[in-house]
């Protein structure tokens, strides 16, 4: 027979307390306890990203705000730096969510209010919501310290009163214990989970199903992986110090050498001139609410930094919900949708968080300026798995964008910021609609929102008719139109978004100006209907045969010039093979049926990929200008056939990110050669990979801007 229960219990007390006296550190005793550890080290992430976006969000961003051209240089790598490192500690708080899974709980993405009460966390580790100045950076440096360091918390973050917790890790109920290091804290989640397997076994600590993770292919969080196992786990855990505390020469990407590198040059621009001040009079912990504990707290009374606090904090809890319902169990697909649903939101919050940093708060403090609280919600659970959860996600979005436009006649000064949040919403309502709408289409009765595999093709509607986008134009086939006098060009009929019609007798041309790269397979290959260097109308559909337009139309790689036949004549097909062609110095050629950003835009277009194009994110011409460098000959990767190759091609431009492609798709170089096949990638528009056509996360890093 088996050890019973209590026999196991009485194995798992004696391992962790002799791993205890050998170490001098808790080590939990049951699952229970282990839960308990692991959701804090989720709050402690959280809490970490929180407070170094506060400080990011409160760096000036212009010379008119008293810095010079080298000191704003200098704030704006700082910039980046901070939220990169904050982008870091959102992959920790993944990682410690999927350890969680996979030994049975849920994901904990709560939080506490700032300042986070004394008693939430050991008395060293003051955790409370600062703009960027000495004795932040300090503290953050302390926060992040090896365990071996003896540097002290910066000025201000002294604790407000001392006290131990109770470590005693034998009750039944979880118990909070103190640690002195974040390196600490993981440490006893390690030995605890070491001493759970070696009473329990692996299979019984670890019974989570995979499904409830975030894997590094959906959510693309730095350092994020699956756990299945122990050495998973721990592999994990390893990852999350070295990558915060590292105090290794070798190890200059860890938080703790990134912010010294910034202390050391902060230190050298202040000695250049003592008056240099780089980040705006943020609020220190600045709240919505009249607190009723209101020491060290600044209540934001003045408009319009109230409403757009509550704007931007309704922001931050629907991006956590989205990733909450992402650890819900929902297929692979619908885990992206979410995921990259969170990562807008986030990106359409920042412009609003910092603007924050540049409104009066409250008459009580005049000098301070506002900032973002992240308020918590009580009713922060995910949602429950479904298509319903869907609408609820929308609903919600739809309220924020209709309180954007309920503020823009109060508040005329932020109104260019109000509407491109408005818009930024309704980037998110779009992409969550899509999921919503291909799941109902399917016929989905069980409460799981369908895979968006590629190999499924998504019942978006796809006007195989129109081989270029024409909004407001009826997708059957138009009537010939009355015939023009003997010789005339025929006028084009305007469409909308830059988008023309020019008639004729048997086919209609369909031209978008905006979405032409001057390939000139036109007016090279039928110089009689595309009439170069004319002023008004330039195209003659009915200069020529049916078939000499159509092959044209097919030759122009941007997908600028279309057609609409009106003879019985088949249209534009899919084509049975999806590519990508890399330009040389150029951008990216796409050939596929292609649903970007939610909307059917043809077989062909033509994508930016220097970071540079005006009209993103298609190529407008701008790489020739800016003399963009990049191979269209990179080495060829070792990948398998695919199953199928054509189908419904998925482009997501993800806000000042990458393309984001789902589907089956073939890489070519410029000759044809195949460099890769991939269902799923994500290809650099910023210009800025050292591994192009991939992504490599330089967005980031340099600012890039969509």
């Amino acid at each position: 027979m088996g050890e019973s229960l209590p026999d196991r219990h009485t194995v798992v007390l004696a391992l962790a307390q002799s791993h205890a006296m050998s170490r001098d550190i808790a080590v939990p005793t049951s699952r229970e306890q282990l839960w308990g550890l692991l959701a804090e080290a989720a709050e402690i992430e959280h809490h970490l990203m929180c407070c170094y976006l506060y400080a990011a969000f409160s760096l000036k961003e212009r010379l008119d705000e008293d810095l010079s051209e080298h000191e704003l240089a200098a704030v704006q790598r700082w910039r980046q730096e901070i939220l990169g490192v904050a982008i870091e500690e959102m992959g920790h708080l993944a990682t410690v969510c999927n350890i969680l899974s996979a030994v049975g709980a849920p994901a904990h993405l709560a939080h506490q209010n700032f300042p986070v009460a004394p008693g939430y966390h050991p008395a060293g580790v003051v955790v409370k919501l600062t703009p960027f100045n000495p004795q932040t950076l300090e503290h953050f440096i302390y926060l992040e310290r090896p365990e071996d360091s003896t540097l002290t918390d910066g000025a201000g973050f002294e604790p407000a009163r001392d006290y131990q917790r109770d470590s005693r890790m034998d009750r039944l109920m979880s118990v909070a214990t103190d640690y002195a290091t974040v390196g600490e804290l993981y440490q006893s989640i390690s030995l605890g989970l070491a001493c759970l397997v070696e009473a329990l076994g692996a299979k019984q600590v670890f019974i989570g199903d995979p499904a409830h993770q975030l894997s590094a292919e959906v959510a693309r969080l730095p350092g994020l992986r699956v756990v299945q196992c122990l050495k998973t786990a721990q592999i994990a855990i390893t990852a999350i110090v070295e990558q915060g505390e590292s105090a290794a020469a070798a190890q200059e990407a860890s938080h703790y050498q990134r912010f010294l590198a910034i202390q050391r040059e902060y230190q050298a621009l202040s000695a250049a001139r003592p008056g240099f001040r780089p980040a705006r009079m943020s609020a220190h912990n600045p709240v919505m609410r009249r607190p009723p504990t209101p020491e060290g707290k600044l209540w934001v009374t003045l408009e319009p930094a109230a409403s757009l606090m509550d704007l931007g904090n309704a922001l931050y809890n629907h991006s956590l919900r989205c990733l909450s319902l992402a650890y819900g169990g929902v297929d692979a697909g619908t885990q992206r949708v979410l995921v990259q649903a969170s990562i807008d939101l986030m990106h359409v919050l920042t412009p609003v968080a910092t603007c924050l940093g540049t409104l009066a708060a409250s008459p009580a403090l005049p000098e301070a300026t506002a900032g973002i609280s992240f308020a918590t919600l009580r009713d922060a659970a995910a949602l429950l798995p479904g298509v319903a959860s869907l609408d609820l996600l929308i609903e919600r979005l739809e309220e924020m964008r209709m309180r954007c436009g309920e503020l823009v006649p109060q508040h005329a000064d932020i109104e260019p910021l109000l509407q491109a949040t408005c818009a930024g919403v309704g980037h998110t309502i779009t992409r969550l609609s899509r999921a919503r709408d291909s799941a109902a289409a399917q016929g989905t009765t069980s409460g799981v929102v369908p895979s968006a595999s590629p190999a499924v093709t998504p019942p978006i509607a796809v006007a195989a008719s129109v081989s270029t986008t024409a909004p407001s134009e009826p997708s059957a086939p138009s009537a010939p139109s009355a015939p023009s006098a003997p010789g005339a060009i025929p006028i084009p009929i305007e469409l909308g978004n830059g988008v023309q019609r020019i008639p004729g007798p048997k086919v209609d041309m369909i031209y978008n100006g905006q979405r032409c790269i001057h390939a000139r397979h036109c007016v090279l290959g039928l110089p009689g209907v595309f009439k170069a260097n004319v002023e008004g109308p330039w195209i003659d559909p009915g200069a020529c045969s049916v078939e000499e337009l159509v092959t044209v139309a097919h030759m122009c790689p941007s997908g600028a010039i279309g057609y609409r036949r009106h003879d019985g004549g088949a249209e534009e097909a899919a084509p049975p093979v999806n590519l990508v062609q890399l330009r040389e110095n150029g951008p990216l050629g796409l050939r596929a049926e292609m649903v970007l950003d939610g909307e059917a835009i043809g077989m062909r277009a033509v994508l930016c990929r220097c970071g540079a194009s005006k009209h993103k994110p298609y190529c407008d011409g701008s790489h020739n200008e800016i003399q963009f460098q990049a191979t269209g000959e990179p080495p060829t990767l070792a990948s398998e056939p695919l199953a199928q190759r054509g189908g419904v091609l998925q482009i997501d431009a993800e806000i000042n990110g990458p393309l984001s492609v789902t589907g089956n798709l073939e890489i070519c170089c410029g000759t044809g050669r195949t460099i890769n096949r991939v269902t799923t990638t994500r290809l650099c528009r910023c210009g800025g990979s050292a591994n192009k056509p991939y992504c490599d996360g330089t967005h980031r890093k340099i600012g890039f801007r969509s």
